[in-house]
């Protein structure tokens, strides 16, 4: 039977760090982010020795890269997209298929991302509070339901946002649609579509743990949360200006719809750039 846990921390119902005693008389620290990216829990010995990091099996290690690749590379290549349909819109023709062709594709791009993270969390090794202090590898999954963990439910909550951003990006080929039916097809899906992306980020904020207000410069996990969630705000900037008036039948400010969408999805290329350096 495994050791009683010493200590868990977090943020309301979500365990984020775990802390417990090793029969040796030493500690075993699971993470959920560190543990989840890139497989690692750290063990303290008894002594005032240096700490040491085990490592998850060689096969969910290899998991945990090609997941982390793969989403990572959605990510910059759909934030590419993003940015690229803003600035035709901005600075090229305008023409609003050819705007919507290329952020359907980068949408699609988002997506992948999304589902392949959450694949992530749920194939993660876990932690065995007791024994030697080591993480096991579950079998394959391709879905899962569980809500209690904060990794779980930031990651499903993302992909849910980018299955909304779906529904608008594919109403936005519609044409001939009145004003009403522009922002109840393309515009309130948008806003819905951001509002989950800040939500999934804080909750990545909560999974830092209870250091996540402090700045850590060498913490490249915390880096990647900060500009993903610049890139939720400034998409959410962005969705709030592309509102269309019923009076004029214009936006509230298109440059500024515009240009966060821009800035928001480098924001998302640039956090996945980062990512593909967070691994085992």
């Amino acid at each position: 039977m495994g050791q009683p846990e010493q200590r868990a921390e977090g943020a309301g119902p979500f365990t984020t760090r775990l802390t417990w005693h090793l029969p040796d008389g030493g500690t075993a620290v699971w993470e959920s982010r560190i543990a989840r990216r890139r497989g690692l829990l750290c063990v303290r010995p008894v002594s005032a020795g240096p700490a040491r990091h085990v490592r998850a099996d060689a096969v969910s290690r290899t998991r945990l890269r090609r997941l982390n690749a793969v989403a990572a590379l959605a990510f910059v290549i759909g934030g590419a997209f993003f940015a690229a349909g803003a600035a035709v819109a901005q600075f090229g023709s305008g023409d609003a298929t050819e705007c919507a062709s290329i952020y359907f594709v980068g949408g699609v791009f988002f997506t992948l991302g999304g589902y392949v993270s959450l694949l992530q969390v749920i194939n993660a090794p876990r932690h065995v509070a007791g024994g030697a202090g080591r993480l096991v590898t579950p079998g394959w999954r391709w879905w899962s339901y569980e809500p209690t963990r904060v990794d779980w439910l930031s990651t499903f909550v993302l992909f849910s946002g980018t299955l909304v951003f779906a529904v608008d990006l594919f109403d936005s080929f519609l044409q001939g649609l009145s004003v009403q039916q522009v922002n109840r097809l393309i515009w309130t899906p948008d806003v819905i579509g951001c509002a989950l992306f800040l939500i999934s980020g804080h909750l990545a904020f909560i999974e830092i743990g209870p250091d996540r207000f402090r700045l850590r410069t060498h913490d490249l996990g915390q880096w990647i949360v900060v500009v993903d969630q610049l890139g939720s705000v400034l998409f959410m900037v962005s969705a709030l200006a592309a509102y269309t008036r019923p009076a004029t039948g214009s936006l509230v400010n298109a440059d500024i719809a515009d240009w966060g969408t821009l800035t928001g999805a480098l924001c998302f290329s640039l956090a996945g750039v980062l990512q593909l350096g967070e691994h085992s």
